[in-house]
């Protein structure tokens, strides 16, 4: 117990040592005050649009990613770009895929992975875009090349709505108003990527129209792992005096492959290795959007979203057979699962706004309707350690089919009771009903319906300490109703093999997550800055935990985790140059006891928990959450036509999955790392210019994230053991090596 008292002790030196810090610029600030005339930039408060404010008023530090970031066409997914632009983002490589990245903001996570406990909500054009079952993010989904600006909202913000526990992304799309032209891009280089992109927007004055569509496709960096993504989206637009009406249309089409975590031993002796194949996810999504606003007169605006949203996904891995016993059994297995995700809504909201005060009321609703089925299919493996079938693909088992159904009420204020403060008050009523049907079995114990509501409040002030320096502070509360992942695979009476397994559905609480933040803002000079403390604790966290059974477990309601930390941020321009940097300090901790499966953990049945469990005390770190990141951006703008950048990523080890008691005795932990990328911009005039990106410049080996497990392949040349050997080891998520693209992009027009 002293030894956690003593780091809490320590925990709150870098935040009186950054709040110490942002007091110490508030002078030289001020001093500056007279010469500042910063632009004023524009947030949207709520995932329905029409509801804007100025940045510097909203009591949250709000990170943006605009137009220019967006143009650096060599990040391939939007993982990569938020890692290397947005501050306390680390991305985790769990599938060695572009596309299929962990993104973790203050300790919060969104994944496209079934199972990995979701907190941060993705909204596109005022749709909330986190899938039905089970909350994943498909990045893949996301028509990159569409995006006009990326809004990071942080904390537990009530107006986001559920699966707001760490924080809100909120993606605009482009109009033919906005990005009026013709354009064509293309690029190629390592690992086999290709891509050519094409967009066309333009309006007459009333009427607009926005189209683009993208291909990519690359091999892959390690063995076996090519990968497919086709995106479309078109937006046509209608402006008036009184009125706004955008009606999109979002089509993407993606055959991915994740080939995941790889022993050390395997990596070791080739860099590109694989565990075993094949890791296969296809997504065939379709969406259609209207979203409008109407001015009732000059202070009052009705604003709304209506949606339909379709995705089906088939995914196909081969594992090893965890019920091979001898010679002669089944080595391996082919899992395959179908998803059919159907969805719509429509939100509306009525706001009042006035230069002191802004006031707003709506209602959303969302109704989602999912059918999900599993089979396996028993094999062998080749020497390449893909699964070949032996045997029939087995029925379904279970054929789920699940419906839920959330709708709210919210209601934000916004006033100044002085010119230089403003106070904002929000709050949002929740409820969501969530059921499951076994369509092959009546009795089953999937046959469920529960139903979760919550009232969440937000309260939060900015105070101008002078014209160049702002404080501000909040303190929010936001939920998220289990997903019917977790609800599958509840009961301790019926314990799941695998998180993904499910048997039966007993009831869940839901997540509850209150978060405070305080900090400053400002410009001193030619720097522009930021300082923020921050805090937030889950109740009812869910999480993967033991049973009586040797490695089988379920999920369960875990008291407590809890986020601390700070951020410090700083940018400026001196004439050609342009930079910004940024560092963050994240404690990510368990504040609850619990046991826990983890066989192959050298704790092990040593703590009290029974065999192949590990006991996770009050104190010890989650894992996959870097606790210190370092960002540096650098642009030069050599000539009129020609620019120079460069950005500098550097993260702190990350505790492996399987090492949550922080005592697994080698190999538990990921070493930190430091990765250099570089890009160039050269306008040739014409309407002609190229562009170039290198990553990971100095060609660092590294790891992202880590899982302790059990390796059967310990025959020679790595072959299947078939006397049912195996060794415990650490697996990791490489990181990619150094590559290089060089493309070039055509405006028609010049």
């Amino acid at each position: 117990m002293s030894t956690h008292h003593g780091a809490a002790a320590l925990r709150l030196t870098p935040i009186a040592a950054l709040i110490g810090t942002a007091f110490a610029l508030a002078p030289l600030s001020a001093a500056n005050a007279q010469t500042v005339a910063p632009a004023v930039e524009i947030v949207g408060t709520s995932p329905v649009p029409g509801l804007d404010r100025p940045k510097d008023e909203i009591p949250s530090n709000v990170q943006s990613i605009r137009r220019d970031a967006l143009r650096d066409t060599g990040a391939a997914g939007l993982p990569e770009l938020l890692g290397s632009q947005l501050m306390s983002v680390n991305v985790n490589e769990i599938q060695g895929n572009p596309y299929q990245a962990d993104v973790n903001y203050r300790g919060f996570t969104a994944s496209p992975l079934l199972g990995t406990p979701q907190g941060l909500s993705v909204y596109q054009d005022g749709v909330r875009i986190n899938e039905p079952f089970g909350d994943i993010v498909n990045w893949d989904l996301i028509p990159r090349n569409a995006i006009a600006s990326i809004d990071l909202i942080p904390g537990s913000n009530p107006l986001f709505g559920l699966n707001t526990l760490g924080g809100a992304l909120s993606i605009r799309t482009k109009d033919g108003f906005s990005h009026a032209g013709t354009g064509i891009e293309a690029y190629a280089g390592s690992f086999g990527r290709h891509a050519v992109t094409a967009e066309h927007g333009g309006n007459n004055g009333e009427l607009g129209w926005y189209f683009t569509a993208t291909r990519f496709k690359e091999d892959g960096w390690r063995d076996l792992s090519p990968s497919d993504v086709n995106q479309f989206f078109g937006k046509i637009s209608h402006r008036s005096a009184k009125h706004e009406l955008d009606l999109n249309i979002t089509h993407a089409n993606s055959d991915l492959i994740g080939n995941g975590l790889t022993p050390l031993s395997f990596y070791e002796q080739r860099k590109r290795s694989i565990f075993t194949s094949p890791d296969n996810t296809r997504n065939q999504m379709t969406m259609v959007s209207l979203t409008g606003g109407y001015w009732l007169d000059d202070e009052q605006k009705l604003s709304g979203t209506v949606y339909v949203r379709k995705n089906n996904v088939r995914t196909l891995n081969g594992d090893v057979n965890d019920e091979f016993a001898a010679p002669g059994d089944p080595q391996g297995v082919l899992n395959r699962t179908r998803t059919r995700q159907t969805g719509y809504g429509f939100s509306a909201q009525w706001a009042q706004i006035r230069d002191d005060r802004q006031l707003a009321v709506g209602t959303t609703f969302d109704h989602s309707r999912t059918k999900f089925q599993q089979t396996e299919q028993e094999g062998d493996f080749l020497p390449d350690r893909s699964v070949t079938p032996t045997a029939a693909e087995e029925d379904p088992d279970p054929k789920l089919r699940g419906r839920s159904q959330t709708w709210s009420l919210f209601a934000t204020g916004t006033w100044k009771p002085i010119t230089d403060a403003t106070v904002s008050l929000s709050g949002r009523y929740n409820h969501t009903s969530v059921r499951t049907m076994d369509q092959l079995d009546a009795t089953s114990s999937l046959n469920s319906d529960y139903t979760y509501s919550k009232i969440n409040p937000a309260l939060g002030a900015t105070y101008a300490l002078s014209p160049a320096v702002t404080l501000y502070a909040n303190a929010q509360q936001g939920n998220r109703a289990p997903s019917p992942i977790e609800l599958g695979c509840s009961d301790p009476a019926q314990p799941c093999k695998l998180p993904n397994a499910m048997q039966a559905d007993p009831r869940l609480d839901q997540v509850v997550t209150r978060s405070i933040e305080i900090g400053a803002r400002g410009i001193a000079g030619p720097v522009r800055w930021n300082v923020a403390a921050f805090g937030a604790i889950n109740r009812d966290d869910i999480l993967f935990v033991a049973s009586n059974t040797v490695g089988q477990g379920y999920f369960k309601n875990f008291g407590k985790t809890q986020r601390n930390g700070v951020e410090l941020g700083l940018s400026g321009d001196y004439g050609r140059f342009g930079w910004h940097a940024g560092y963050t300090w994240v404690d990510a901790t368990y504040r609850s006891s619990e046991c826990i499966v983890s066989a192959e953990n050298s704790a092990a049945g040593t703590q009290g928990c029974g065999v192949d469990n590990i006991r996770v005390e009050s104190g010890d770190r989650i894992p996959g959450i870097a606790e210190h990141s370092f960002k540096l951006g650098l642009n030069w703008r050599a000539t009129e036509w020609l620019t120079l950048g460069s950005d500098v990523v550097s993260h702190s080890g990350v505790y492996a999955r399987g090492n949550e008691n922080n005592e697994h005795d080698e190999n538990g932990k990921t070493s930190g790392f430091t990765v250099v990328n570089m890009v160039a911009d050269a306008r040739l005039g014409g309407g002609w210019s190229v562009f170039a990106r290198v990553n990971n410049v100095f060609d660092k080996r590294y790891f992202t994230a880590g899982q302790i497990g059990e390796n059967p392949f310990v025959g020679p040349n790595n072959s299947f053991d078939t006397t049912g050997g195996s060794r415990d080891e650490t697996f990791y998520a490489p990181g990619a090596p150094r590559a290089g693209w060089v493309g070039v992009r055509y405006r028609f027009g010049g």
